[in-house]
């Protein structure tokens, strides 16, 4: 605990990036192995829809619990309690929503990305290019949280305290990213996906049994003991928090209170709206084996959340506030130093090895989604009027996979030392605001027509990041990304409680402003048809 709490060396360096190295051949050797199958363009984005439901929800398990889920909300968790555990809670709770209106309807509708359900029965170029928008800019804030996530993680293992080797840290990762995608496509980043599921939440539930052991399997104990570290911290604003009742974090005034609804409405809608975990759906064969993965992943992502509100509260307890926050990477090594305290050395190597592993998985399926996108969408149907052949569009998504690769990695760079939490939650606002809307209408209104499409979209989109770029979320206070200078008007640090509504609003605007400029009756109708039965989708069968 000593060494701890003065910042030095935790663990074992030079056996940190043993394990790190270890991880990155044997998935290496996946993704290369799963690239000599990878022959078409459905190959390449959606591994050919050969997956089964089980295998599926292991990768969409793999692909959502991110970065922000075992380092952010752990450290969340372990400083504002209550209040942290609303991340558990949101990100649980979305996967219903995802669960009951979108997952089985969009994999009959579509074939590769999510602009294919919403352009089904709309007009292709315009609705294709503002979906494609829409889906690079989700991709890249959630390619953000995940690249600064890293950047803290490594510089704690390497023991790293300057921006610039954090900084080089980011770049390596970035490298790492291009090179699974590049490789192994939708097959490779899938099956690391899967591997890295069952480590984390192996990993995990070890950490939870090992917290729980320690306090002889008494919840209210470690609760107590918790509060206990708490109150004892040198940090006077820290000391005073209560972490077992509400408002440590957001019930100071009204307006903390206000952006809690806020976030949780982000959280909860959020899901439904990410293209890189819609984009799973495609993976797998039928409209049955959609249900079946997202059963699947509900029930391991429950189990997991379930496990960080221990891990949280073990953290607090056994490692202190004090620590987390002189640590590199702040209330994201939360988790880490647990795992040191709870295992020493090779336990905090092999633990942070896993999250490393989350990252990487993460972030090369945010990459594959954002480089569909744009070649599948804008590249093929925009630009090339959809002429162009399965060779070209895979070219262009491995450039693109590059270009991504290198703008995240100068977004991280700059995010670093945020809460990778909450920076998921910006994420989660965005794709909340631009997609759901859309999607929904696209799906159940009748009516609904290209120029609602548009409104919701580009509404939702520019309203959600004009109100993050103006929070205290990018200026105008300590925990900023530009802590230095204030453009801050905007009160609330996620912006969901207006930007989703207002893209709802949009889309029945736009609809009405469009007219009775009816879209396609047969489309329409064939749209309701193939998305309730599975009929006319490849390899689809009617239930």
């Amino acid at each position: 605990m000593t060494v701890l709490a003065q910042g030095a060396d935790v663990g074992n360096p030079l056996l940190n990036i043993s394990i790190f190295v270890l991880f990155v051949i044997v998935t290496m050797t996946i993704v290369i192995r799963a690239s000599r199958t990878t022959k078409k363009a459905s190959d390449f984005y959606t591994g050919g829809g050969q997956f089964s439901g089980p295998q599926n929800g292991f990768a969409i398990a793999g692909d959502y619990l991110s970065a922000a889920s075992f380092l952010g909300i752990a450290g969340a968790i372990a400083i504002y309690g209550y209040d942290g555990f609303l991340y558990s809670i949101g990100f649980l709770v979305a996967w219903l929503v995802a669960l009951l209106l979108v997952a089985e309807l969009l994999r009959n509708t579509g074939r590769f990305t999510m602009a294919d359900v919403l352009s089904f029965r709309l007009k292709q170029r315009p609705v294709r290019m503002a979906a494609a928008l829409s889906t690079l800019a989700v991709s890249l804030f959630y390619l953000l949280a995940q690249m600064a996530g890293a950047g803290g993680l490594v510089a704690l293992l390497l023991d790293i305290h300057g921006k610039a080797g954090q900084a080089v840290v980011v770049a390596i990762v970035g490298a790492l990213m291009i090179a699974y995608v590049l490789i192994g496509g939708m097959k490779g980043t899938t099956y690391v996906q899967m591997v890295k599921a069952v480590l984390l939440i192996a990993g995990a539930a070890i950490m939870f049994f090992l917290v729980l052991f320690a306090v002889r399997g008494n919840f209210s104990t470690l609760l107590a003991q918790a509060q206990t570290a708490i109150s004892g911290s040198s940090n006077a604003a820290v000391a005073n928090t209560d972490i077992l009742a509400p408002g440590a974090k957001y019930g100071i005034s009204s307006m903390s209170k206000l952006d809690f609804i806020s976030l949780g409405i982000a959280l909860v809608l959020g899901t439904a709206g990410l293209p890189h975990v819609l984009m799973r759906f495609y993976t797998v064969p039928t409209a049955k084996e959609a249900r079946r993965s997202v059963t699947w992943a509900i029930g391991l992502i429950g189990a997991f959340y379930l496990f960080t509100l221990v891990l949280g509260y073990g953290a607090a307890k056994m490692v202190g506030p004090d620590a987390i926050l002189a640590a590199p990477g702040k209330e994201n090594a939360a988790a880490p130093l647990l795992a040191f305290e709870l295992g020493g050395t090779l336990f905090l190597a092999i633990i942070s090895a896993v999250a490393f592993a989350t990252i990487l998985a993460v972030v090369a399926g945010l990459a594959i989604t954002a480089s569909a996108s744009f070649a599948h969408d804008i590249y093929a149907s925009v630009i090339k009027h959809g002429k162009a052949s399965e060779e070209e569009q895979v070219r262009v998504s491995r450039i693109t996979v590059v270009v991504i690769g290198i703008v995240s990695i100068v977004l991280g760079i700059l995010a670093m030392g945020q809460n990778i939490a909450f920076l998921v939650a910006l994420a989660f606002a965005v794709a909340a605001s631009a997609n759901l809307p859309t999607l929904l209408y696209s799906l159940f209104w009748k009516r609904f027509n290209t120029t609602g499409a548009l409104f919701s979209i580009y509404g939702g989109l520019i309203s959600c990041l004009a109100l993050i770029v103006f929070s205290p979320a990018v200026s105008g206070s300590a925990s900023s990304m530009f802590p230095g200078v204030d453009f801050s008007w905007f009160p609330l640090s996620n912006p969901g409680i207006v930007s989703i509504p207002l893209a709802f609003v949009l889309g029945i605007v736009g609809t009405y402003i469009g007219g009775r400029r009816a879209e396609s009756a047969e489309k329409r109708a064939e749209m309701e048809v193939r998305s309730l039965t599975g009929v006319g989708v490849e390899k689809a069968v009617s239930h």
